[in-house]
Order: C-alpha cells, then sequence, then structure tokens
C-alpha cells in the first residue's frame, strides 16, 4: 500500500461516517485529541529509533504518518496542497 492509498482509505472512512471507524472517532474528539495522538505517536517513533529494532521503527513510522494524515485531513489539506508545497521547495 501506498501513503495515498491509506489516505483514500482515510478519506472513504470519513465520507461513510462510520460511528466506530478509528479515524471518525479521532476527528470527533477535535485537533487537541488528534494533535496529542500525533504526539504520541511521535515520541513512540522516536524511542524506537533510538533503542528499538527496524520492525518497531517501522510500525511506529507507520502509525505516525496515519495520524499525520488524520491530522491533515482535520485541517482540510489535502495531498494536492502537499505535493504543491514540495514542488516549491526543490
Amino acid at each position: 500500500m501506498k501513503i495515498e492509498d491509506l489516505n483514500e482509505i482515510i478519506n472513504e472512512r470519513v465520507k461513510t461516517g462510520k460511528k466506530s471507524s478509528y479515524t471518525n472517532k479521532l476527528l470527533k474528539l477535535g485537533p487537541k485529541k488528534i494533535a496529542q495522538k500525533f504526539g504520541e505517536e511521535a515520541s513512540e517513533l522516536i524511542i524506537d529509533f533510538l533503542k528499538g529494532s527496524k520492525k518497531r521503527t517501522t510500525e511506529e513510522a507507520v502509525d505516525v504518518i496515519y495520524h499525520l494524515l488524520v491530522l491533515l485531513k482535520s485541517k482540510k489539506i489535502t495531498m494536492n496542497d502537499i505535493h504543491k508545497e514540495l514542488n516549491k521547495r526543490r
């Protein structure tokens, strides 16, 4: 799966509004909870990067990417917005 695929899954979960979806639960809790979860996952990534295995670091990196995409979704920042900004920085 590519990051864009994960982003599409997040978009689909939001579109369907399924209440049991973790994505929708996070979005409903609001920006503070989303930021908190992103921070927790980022901290876990740093710890595993410094002391953990490649496998654990990879797993935590995936968690960070997922929570980053949810954070961006909550701010209505699209992948197109991200691509535009990346292109400016070439």
